[in-house]
């Protein structure tokens, strides 16, 4: 499927040393940048700037947010690529930034190997949405309609979820109309405005879901839905691949193992205390924290690489 996005650049155990004991062991030499890779006033800028209050809060680090928007994340990762590795530069991006976007970007200075990750935040509780009250707010219903030949549009926010709109629809029979918008917002935006029947969301939509104007007729990722539990999975509609995912921090390539395990560690440490703004936040509206740092985040970043990889080579294929 020809791209409708150019970018043109980008578990802790359960007996661990707690996560202040960790951090204390390092200390970053001066002020630390965060740059954000989502839009002000969102819910994942929203994220990012209380994790970074509750840093200086808990450590007495001084920490300086800053948007970095564009190109699905590889604006972020090409400043970011340039700054110093020692601690005083992190971004917050989602994990498709390195994997999918990367590798179809082709700028080897943007490839996952160039960063250092240090830590998820959140998983995508990725839905297939729709109105509640509307002609599509069932997978049955839509189903129905596309073997009709009737037009469905199909929200998307970026390309991955575009390639993976349009094969499961190969896979389903159906020919989607698939509608590039700006973010899980403008997907949702789109559907309440009339524009879009149904689109991916990532999250965003759990307020809606739970107030009842939007419904999740399916699950995007390859597990349930916290809101919708009993939605289905699109793999089990006939989709190959889902499109699991994870807000995330990253540094600069080459960073001092000592700096990557004392960040990890605070971001973590944040998250997992239910009395921070940030953990509230990511309880609510994020489905929980899902913190996982240091070798295990080495490990999913990679299967996460490698399932990109064979969406993009069908994707081109089909």
């Amino acid at each position: 499927m020809k791209h409708l996005f150019k970018p043109l650049a980008v578990a802790a155990a359960a007996f661990c040393v707690p996560a202040t004991t960790m951090a204390a062991d390092w200390t970053p030499p001066g002020p630390i940048t965060m740059m954000i890779g989502f839009a002000a006033g969102g819910g994942a800028d929203t994220q990012a700037r209380l994790i970074a209050q509750g840093i200086e809060e808990k450590y007495g680090w001084k920490i300086l947010p800053k948007q970095v928007t564009g190109n699905s994340g590889l604006s972020l990762a090409s400043e970011l690529a340039a700054a110093p590795a020692d601690g005083t530069a992190i971004g917050m991006v989602v994990s498709e930034s390195l994997t999918y976007s990367a590798l179809a970007a082709d700028n080897p200075d943007l490839q996952l190997e160039k960063f250092t990750p240090l830590a998820t935040t959140a998983s995508f509780e990725l839905g297939l949405v729709a109105m509640a009250d509307g002609p599509f707010n069932t997978w049955d219903k839509t189903k129905a309609a596309g073997e009709a030949g009737d037009p469905i549009r199909f929200g998307v926010a970026s390309d991955r979820q575009a390639d993976v709109a349009y094969l499961f629809g190969k896979q389903a029979g159906i020919d989607f109309n698939i509608v590039p918008v700006k973010g899980g917002a403008g997907v949702m935006n789109g559907l309440r405005g009339g524009d879009l029947d149904i689109g991916f969301v990532a999250g965003a939509q759990s307020k809606a879901v739970q107030q009842g104007e939007l419904v999740n007729i399916a699950s995007g990722i390859s597990t349930t839905l916290k809101d919708s539990p009993d939605a289905p999975m699109i793999t089990d509609l006939g989709s190959a691949f889902s499109l699991d995912g994870y807000f995330m921090f990253i540094a600069p390539g080459d960073l001092d193992p000592a700096a990557r395990e004392a960040l990890g560690a605070a971001i973590e440490d944040v998250l997992n205390d239910p009395e921070t703004e940030a953990h509230k936040l990511v309880s609510k509206g994020f489905g929980g924290a899902d913190v996982i740092t240091g070798e295990a985040l080495d490990a999913k970043m990679q299967e996460l690489l490698d399932n990109a990889a064979e969406l993009l080579d069908a994707a081109n294929a089909g």
